[in-house]
């Protein structure tokens, strides 16, 4: 039986509009990790075009309550590069991370026991309408037009950067580009110091107030050269001066007694931290943004 199907069934309840104010016995304000982490997680649904098994669940504590995602370790498929059952602890260590970047690019995620057992919880992230967010910046559906296109010629025309070429049917290719913005430049680099492995258009939120989410951070953290991304637009070019500033600050961070270093080593192997140090230092040495490095395939399949 395959770990999706160590999860039982059910069907898929859409989410609500926005989240609920807090009901009238609340007695104080609870943050969204501390909701994920002690809540009481109730399942609603599956999202059954993942292929881990994704529980789509409500959290509630305290009087408050919030739609999240729970990928339970029994429900993770094994993979031939990763140590099986680590998938959850690598999305945790990820959303560690970006917080520790001041980005706030992964939602909120903890570490946690839920109905079939451990997994991570992620604060479920509503898409904005599109058009909705900040100077025509929201999208109404992930990896939307507005971030990513197929465009005919040569060239990504003014506000995109280029990908390469990709075959679109009928021996016809069109040229893969995504949006010149900056939190797509600080995701590019995000990714590149946790190398994930699978940067997809899919897992791009554009959210409401201009904001933009990244999800699905579980092949990440690999001591080897693993990253694969649709991001890949800036490569070679000088890193901004106030990303090389945030990277500086991250390597402080990743210092041996750090809390950042203490927390990560919960969550992913003492190699796989000493790699994740070697690749902030290379990132602040060239201070430029990493190119493909031919020994891996560089662009996700499929890239959506």
């Amino acid at each position: 039986m395959s770990a999706p199907e160590r999860i039982p069934p059910r069907s898929l309840t859409p989410p609500p509009t926005r989240l609920p104010p807090p009901s009238k016995e609340a007695s104080r304000l609870v943050s969204p990790a501390e909701l994920l982490a002690l809540g009481e997680l109730t399942v609603r649904g599956r999202v059954r075009e993942a292929s881990n098994a994704v529980l789509y669940c409500t959290v509630e504590y305290e009087g408050h309550s919030a739609p999240c995602v729970y990928k339970p370790v029994a429900g993770e498929r094994p993979l031939w590069d990763f140590p099986d059952g680590t998938l959850a602890q690598r999305e945790v260590a990820a959303y560690e991370v970006s917080e520790a970047t001041g980005w706030g690019l992964v939602p909120p995620t903890v570490l946690r026991d839920g109905p079939y057992g451990q997994g991570m919880c992620q604060l479920w992230i509503e898409v904005e309408a599109a058009g909705g967010g900040a100077d025509g910046d929201g999208s109404g559906q992930a990896g939307g037009p507005e971030l990513l296109a197929l465009v005919e010629g040569d060239e990504p025309g003014p506000g995109w950067k280029a990908v390469g070429y990709a075959e679109v049917g009928e021996g016809r290719t069109a040229l893969l580009v995504h949006a010149d913005d900056v939190r797509l430049r600080r995701l590019a680099v995000l990714d590149a110091v946790i190398n994930n492995g699978d940067r997809k258009g899919g897992h791009l939120l554009p959210a409401a107030g201009g904001r933009l989410y990244a999800i699905d951070h579980g092949v990440t953290f690999n001591a080897d050269d693993k990253l694969r991304t649709l991001l890949w637009g800036w490569a070679g070019e000088p890193l901004p001066k106030d990303v090389l500033e945030v990277l500086a600050r991250l390597a402080d961070q990743l210092a041996d007694g750090g809390p950042l270093c203490a927390r990560l080593a919960e969550l992913i192997t003492e190699a796989e931290i000493e790699a994740l140090r070697a690749r902030v230092a290379a990132l602040l040495r060239t201070g430029k943004h990493p190119e493909p490095s031919g020994q891996w395939p560089a662009i996700p399949w499929p890239p959506v």
